[in-house]
């Protein structure tokens, strides 16, 4: 299973870390994706990371504003959100591809998906 945390309420400009934390499965076999999901909009994959080789993948919205990083010793994936604004208001989810699977921002890709932390940007 996949559990998320560290979703809370931040200031316009603000920074913050998600952390996506595994159980019962080998990181090295599989990629993690982080989507968002806002009110009344589609679940966007943001951004992904393969286990065996840590190769990345952003969504252009994204792009040079967010990290993401495992630590394999943890059974963790993090994601570093900096500058953050409104549009990245939303429930952000992980999710876990198929065996071996690589980067991919198709939710229909994805068997496995933890219950989200709600991130808020408020002034």
């Amino acid at each position: 299973r996949l559990v998320e945390s560290g979703g809370r309420s931040v200031h316009p400009g603000g920074s913050l870390r998600l952390s996506c934390e595994t159980f019962g499965f080998e990181l090295l076999s599989y990629s993690i994706t982080w989507f968002r999901q806002a009110p009344r909009k589609d679940r966007e994959g943001i951004a992904c990371i393969v286990g065996v080789d840590r190769s990345v993948k952003y969504a252009d919205s994204v792009q040079d504003r967010f990290k993401i990083s495992i630590d394999y010793g943890l059974h963790m994936v993090y994601l570093d959100m900096d500058n953050l604004s409104t549009e990245d208001m939303g429930t952000y989810f992980c999710a876990r591809s198929p065996r071996f699977g690589l980067c991919g921002f198709s939710p229909s890709r994805y068997g496995l998906w933890g219950q989200g932390t709600e991130v808020t940007i408020s002034s």
